[in-house]
């Protein structure tokens, strides 16, 4: 039993290690304890913070709470030697797959030589692969799984990217850095774009239905500083809500420089910027954002505008691009721009072949899924100062001209002369160019010599049409739907007949080609293929379920007519004969 005149212990917890003391026998003694106390506890402290600042990184997580007008900021160290946490936000795509945005304050130093892990805050580790670089921010991305064991409970918390050294192995989540959610890819403002009189943001999750948009005065665009609380923003209103495009008023951006700088030019911060929704109940909810506001420049020296171009979105078409961009430029395409949806092929390395040959080919990182109509939008805005005309066709459809039979070679007129004169233009803005749908033809591979040559038997009735279109014409709205835009009031649409030009689209290809497809549709407002939603969709393939299953006699399919006439248009215009009856084509490699 202890005595009455014994005091309690002395208890100090420094770290993980506790410092017991025994009872104090007088004042003097008391002191003179304490003072050592003081001293070895601001000793602790100093070796501490300076080991702490010499491996301290910065990691910004996006905030849980959605009415948070920015990122919650935390300052992390980690006591592990040569371990880095790369600041970034994370989005959760379809299947699992987790989108990590490095922050565009990064130094570019920390992203190389390294390898990269995913850590998530129960500690399960998963490898982050570079997945591209984002060309509006030129923000670097990885991607990784979010692994089964952190999907048990909701919300999903969001991975810290940690990079290590070869010899290093993963390091446990800071047990004081609060685990925060994972933005949804289905509610998002996912990109922006800055015109000369206005600021285009592109937002999931708002306009959820084909024709039914919700009014503009719903919506405040919101400009604030990444690393900041919520006192320094800048609110605009929005002018137009029409799918997934919002268009807004610039901010003002003295409200973000400080003191006597007023150079609008050189603003030493990045801003972010999203929308603010009021709900009916008068609640405001700002939308999880991963977009950048840049402030609109003019081109110091605009250079001559292509006549013809072509935009579309592609994924892993690495094998079908070369007989695209050959045959289309031919025949009058100067440019082409692609949208890659987050391919895995060989693309690039195509398209670095291509533009070696003296084709124009440019790609832009685009990996959100299903945002078509976003994509052609965004493409309208991004190619209005370089190109007069955009024509908007998938991978698999080639423009084609009956009177063009009687040629012997292709020339760089045939397109154009699908286009109204200056003379006789009427304010012609777009020009509506039906489809022939192609079936299998008996094919049960991908043809060597390409799509043209190996698919000769399509479908009697034509289906949808493609556009050609005036980007100066399109609607403030950028409105599109299968291919075709909105256009001004002033401006009307031209159709031609199928004998004036055709869209030869090999939709339904040897199986193995054809079942890609089932992956997941890049249209925002139509229905996945396994999805059983929507039945009778005339987007769907007629007598095909809802999984990626072979029908019996799939290869004859689709055989109404048969239809080899640019088969033998491109034998003459692009074929080496090389016995008889065969050709080696020029994009055959």
């Amino acid at each position: 039993m202890k005595s009455s005149s014994t005091s309690p212990l002395h208890l100090l917890s420094l770290g993980r290690a506790t410092l017991r003391l025994p009872p104090p026998s007088n004042s003097f003694e008391t002191m003179r304890r304490t003072t050592l106390l003081l001293a070895f506890f601001s000793l602790f402290l100093c070796v501490f913070s300076l080991y702490s600042s010499r491996n301290a990184t910065h990691l910004i997580f996006p905030s849980a709470d959605d009415s948070s007008l920015v990122p919650l900021n935390h300052r992390l160290s980690f006591p592990f030697q040569h371990s880095y946490s790369i600041a970034s936000q994370s989005v959760l795509l379809p299947d699992w797959q987790v989108l990590v945005i490095v922050s565009p304050e990064t130094d570019s130093q920390l992203l190389s030589n390294l390898n990269f892990t995913c850590l998530y805050p129960n500690n399960a580790t998963v490898p982050a692969s570079f997945s591209g670089i984002l060309p509006s921010t030129n923000q670097t991305t990885f991607k990784c799984f979010l692994p089964r064991s952190t999907r048990r409970r909701l919300p999903f918390a969001a991975p810290m990217l940690i990079r290590l050294s070869d010899k290093e192995s993963p390091v446990p989540w800071p047990c004081w850095a609060p685990p925060q959610e994972l933005i949804r890819w289905t509610y998002l403002v996912y990109e922006s774009f800055s015109t000369e009189g206005d600021v285009v943001l592109f937002v999931k999750g708002l306009n959820n239905r084909q024709g039914i948009n919700r009014s503009p005065r719903e919506f405040t665009c919101v400009f604030f500083v990444d690393e900041s609380n919520n006192t320094n923003t800048v609110k605009t209103a929005v002018t137009s809500s029409i799918q997934e495009v919002f268009r807004c008023g610039h901010p003002d951006l003295t409200a973000f420089v400080s003191g006597d700088d007023h150079d609008h030019d050189h603003i030493p911060i990045k801003l972010k910027l999203s929308l603010e929704e009021t709900a009916t109940t008068g609640a405001k909810k700002v939308v999880p954002s991963v977009a950048y506001y840049t402030p609109w420049r003019k081109i110091a020296k605009a250079q001559p505008k292509s006549q013809l171009c072509a935009s579309t979105m592609v994924y892993n078409v690495g094998k079908f691009l070369r007989e695209w961009i050959m045959y289309h430029s031919k025949i009058g395409v100067e440019k082409f721009i692609l949208y890659d949806n987050d391919s895995d092929d060989d693309l690039y390395s195509v398209v670095e072949d291509l533009n070696e040959e003296g084709y124009n080919v440019e790609t832009l990182l685009w990996l959100w899924p299903k945002t078509q109509e976003a994509g052609f939008s965004h493409a309208a805005l991004h190619a209005k100062d370089s190109c007069k005309w955009m024509i908007y066709i998938d991978v698999d459809e080639f423009v084609f001209a009956p009177s063009w039979d009687s040629s012997s070679e292709p020339t760089d007129q045939m397109l154009k002369s699908l286009l109204p004169s200056l003379s006789s233009s009427h304010m012609i803005g777009e020009i509506s160019i039906l489809c022939n749908e192609f079936g299998p033809s008996n094919q049960r591979s991908h043809p060597a010599e390409g799509v043209t040559q190996g698919y000769t038997c399509r479908r009697r009735v034509e289906n949808r049409h493609k556009s050609i279109v005036l980007l100066e014409a399109i609607d403030d709205s950028l409105l599109n739907v299968i291919h075709h835009f909105s256009l001004k009031k002033s401006y009307r649409m031209k159709h031609l007949s199928l004998e004036a030009a055709v869209v030869n689209h090999y939709k339904y290809q040897a199986w193995e080609e054809f079942k890609a497809k089932f992956r997941r549709r890049v249209s925002a407002y139509v229905v996945d293929w396994m999805s059983g939603l929507n039945p009778l969709s005339k987007d769907r393939t007629p007598g095909l379920g809802y999984e990626a299953v072979e029908p019996p006699g799939w290869e004859n399919k689709f055989c109404e007519v048969r239809d080899d006439r640019l088969k033998m248009l491109t034998e003459r215009w692009f074929g080496t004969q090389m016995g008889r009856g065969t050709y080696r084509m020029a994009w055959q490699s």
